[in-house]
C-alpha cells in the first residue's frame, strides 16, 4: 500500500512549522526523520491531511553542554548522539542503549524528537528520558513551555503536546555518584523490545523505566523503593503486578511480565558508572 494523498510543506522557521500547525487544526503531522510515520502512512494507519517536514529547521538541531544539564535539538540524529563526545561523557545511559535502537541506516535518519513525539511504547527513548529525569521544551502558537518527561507520554502514540512541535530535550549531566544500567530483549537485534528497562542510580534513589511492556514508558514507584531500600529480588519483581502488562501477537502479559523481571535483573547486574 501508498500513503494517501497530502499536502507537503517545508518551513523555513520553527515560528512557520507552528503557523502551519495551527493552520491545519490538528490535521497536519510534522515530518523529522520519517522513520516511524512515513510506514504508518504506508499501511493507512496515519493520514495527515499535510505533512511539515522539518529538515531545513537548523534551530532544531545541535548539542550544547549548560551548566549542568546538555541541551539537544529535537532533530538530532540518533547517530549524531552515539558519536558526539559529550553525549558520550556527560550521558552514559545513552552508550549503553544507542547501539539497541534499530540499525545503521534507521540511526542515520531518525531523530530524538521524533521518538518522543510519537511514543511509541516499545521505542528505547522515552523510557531512557523518564530514567534521566529529562525535561522536554516544547514550542506552540502561545510560545516555550518546559514539561517533564514523568508528565508527557499519555498514553500509546499519545503525549502532552498540544499543537506544539519539540524543540529541544534537557538532560542533567551524569554526576560521580550515578550508576547506570540498560537492557532490552527482541526477537532479533534492532528489532522494538519485547521488554526492556532503563536504570539510573543515584547514590541510593532509583528511577527504573520499562518500556516495550505497557502502553506507554512507565515507571513503577514501588519497585524503585524496594531497589532503594534494598530488598531481596524476589520482593523487587514482585512489584512488577501493579504494570498493565500488553498483550500481542508476539508475547502475552504474563510472558512480558517475565521478560521485563528478566530484562530488570540483568540491567542491574550491569549498571556502571
Amino acid at each position: 500500500m501508498k500513503a494517501p494523498d497530502f499536502d507537503y510543506l517545508r518551513p523555513a522557521s520553527l515560528a512557520a512549522a507552528v503557523a502551519m500547525l495551527v493552520e491545519y487544526d490538528g490535521e497536519a503531522m510534522p515530518l523529522a526523520g520519517g522513520q516511524s510515520l512515513m510506514p504508518m502512512m504506508n499501511f493507512r494507519m496515519a493520514a495527515p491531511e499535510a505533512l511539515i517536514d522539518l529538515v531545513n529547521l537548523s534551530e532544531l538541531r545541535g548539542i550544547w553542554v549548560e551548566s549542568d544539564t546538555i541541551r539537544i535539538g529535537a532533530m538530532t540524529s540518533y547517530a549524531d548522539l552515539k558519536g558526539d563526545a559529550a553525549v558520550q561523557k556527560h550521558i552514559p545511559l545513552f552508550s549503553l542503549a544507542l547501539p539497541h535502537i534499530a540499525h545503521d541506516a534507521i540511526r542515520n535518519r531518525g531523530t530524538i524528537g521524533g521518538s518522543l513525539a510519537l511514543a511509541d511504547p516499545a521505542a528505547e527513548m522515552p523510557a531512557l528520558m523518564l530514567a534521566l529525569n529529562a525535561n522536554i521544551e516544547v514550542e506552540g502558537p502561545d510560545g516555550a513551555r518546559m514539561l517533564s518527561a514523568d508528565d508527557f507520554f499519555l498514553g500509546m502514540f499519545e503525549t502532552a503536546l498540544d499543537g506544539e512541535l519539540i524543540k529541544a530535550i534537557h538532560i542533567p549531566v551524569a554526576k560521580s555518584e550515578q550508576r547506570f544500567g540498560f537492557h532490552e530483549l527482541t526477537q532479533r537485534h534492532g528489532d522494538y523490545a519485547l521488554a526492556g528497562v532503563a536504570i539510573v542510580q543515584t547514590s541510593n534513589t532509583y528511577r527504573a523505566a520499562f518500556f516495550g511492556v505497557a502502553d506507554r514508558a512507565t515507571r513503577v514507584p514501588k519497585l524503585e523503593a524496594a531497589l532503594e531500600q534494598n530488598e531481596d529480588i524476589t520482593s523487587v519483581l514482585a512489584h512488577l503486578n501493579s504494570v498493565d502488562f500488553t498483550d500481542d501477537i508476539k508475547a502475552n502479559h504474563t510472558t512480558r511480565q517475565r521478560l521485563a523481571g528478566v530484562a530488570l535483573k540483568r540491567a542491574l547486574k550491569g549498571m556502571t558508572t
